[in-house]
């Protein structure tokens, strides 16, 4: 579905991603860990077209269905963001209008992609609220962002990330801005949506045990690179390297049970 050939990124010319490579398959899920800086999030704003600034893809491919996503047009971009690639934002709040009520945000979403009457957009933006499992979808829906709780926030984001069913679904950080337990929610939901669409997942984040416990493949990245990648059973059982050990080291154990 998804291959990243030899990629390297750069910002003003200073390499930020060195010769990335990742092959991704349908209901595949892929973690990139590894601590702040390290490129991970560049990696995944440059599939999808968004890398900020000055920053542009110098050298490799991104290919998605065997298209080269750098040959893409504004329209083509238009066109695919949102359809069959959506982004997870690390706080979904954030990314919302606050002057906007969540129903109104969520029509408009739904009708910048369909051709779709109001009272139609509102109703299936409501439904796929009710499939993230967030009750009183009215109260939701006339409520502003700064009137939600983060984990509400959260799922109404990935909501609107999953309304069309997409192929590949990018998460950034999607859980660290939120309490353990929601943390725990947001993650089997996830699972639960690849499960159910056949969606393919790439997430960023800092935590490894989070990553440990959902990916299939895990890509371990430093200054740029991969210092490690591989299954979770070869991640975790096999060799890697001092890096990747101290990111395992830095896993609390509960009760003296360690879960990677």
């Amino acid at each position: 579905m998804l291959e990243i050939k030899n990629m390297t990124v750069c910002y003003q010319d200073r390499p930020t991603v060195k010769n990335f490579s990742l092959t991704l398959e349908q209901g595949q899920i892929v973690s990139l860990v590894g601590e702040s800086g390290s490129g991970k999030t560049t990696v995944i704003r440059a599939v999808l077209g968004l890398l900020p600034g000055s920053g542009k893809v110098t050298e490799g491919d991104i290919l998605f269905e065997g298209t080269s996503l750098l040959q893409n047009t504004p329209e083509q971009w238009r066109s695919l963001r949102g359809t069959d690639i959506s982004m997870i934002f690390q706080d979904s709040g954030a990314m919302l209008n606050p002057t906007k009520k969540i129903g109104s945000l969520f029509t408009e979403y739904i009708r910048t992609h369909e051709k779709i009457s109001r009272k139609e957009a509102w109703k299936k933006g409501a439904g796929m609220l009710e499939r993230m499992r967030l009750a009183d979808l009215d109260n939701i829906m006339n409520s502003y962002p700064f009137q939600l709780s983060g984990g509400m926030r959260q799922r109404v984001g990935i909501a609107m990330a999953m309304i069309y069913e997409p192929k590949l679904l990018l998460a950034d950080e999607p859980t660290s801005a939120l309490d353990v337990t929601t943390q725990a929610q947001i993650v089997r939901q996830m699972m639960e949506l690849r499960d159910e669409y056949g969606t393919s997942i790439i997430m960023v984040t800092h935590n490894l045990g989070v990553a440990a416990y959902m990916s299939d493949f895990l890509v371990v990245m430093k200054n740029g690179e991969i210092t490690d990648s591989g299954t979770r059973e070869q991640l975790l059982g096999g060799e890697h390297s001092c890096y990747a050990q101290q990111l395992l080291d830095a896993v609390p154990s509960v009760g003296g049970e360690r879960y990677v």
